[in-house]
């Protein structure tokens, strides 16, 4: 149970300081502006809340299958990868929603799901 938790945690850190990180790049070097409407407080809040979901289901879905996923870590954090960037792109080709954000979110993951995937798979094991 404490490897499941410590999981989390360490996977909703990388989940959550990667994409500041490269937002603020993207920011400073791209001129990416950030969301309108919303305080900066509650944006973070509200992007910290949706990972905290995130980590659990990507923890938990790698420890209920581990006996199948241990090893496989790479190829876990690819299926994860696929379903994102399917989203980042549904998202671009709605309002409200560059395509340069989408890139950026694409890079985000392309660091910290395969990050995250070697984690877990190096915490919880067969």
């Amino acid at each position: 149970m404490v490897k499941i938790i410590l999981s989390i945690l360490l996977v909703l850190a990388i989940i959550y300081i990667v994409p500041f990180i490269v937002y603020g790049l993207s920011l400073v070097l791209f001129g990416l502006k950030p969301p309108d409407g919303a305080s900066p407080l509650m944006f973070l809040l509200s992007v910290f809340v949706s990972k905290i979901g995130t980590a659990i289901a990507f923890v938990l879905i790698f420890y209920f299958a581990r006996n199948s996923l241990s090893g496989h870590w790479f190829l876990y954090a690819f299926i994860w990868w696929l379903m994102f960037a399917i989203g980042e792109t549904g998202q671009a080709i709605g309002p409200n929603y560059s395509w340069k954000e989408a890139i950026v979110g694409v890079i985000s993951e392309t660091i910290y799901l395969p990050v995250s995937a070697y984690i877990v798979n190096w915490l919880i094991k067969v």
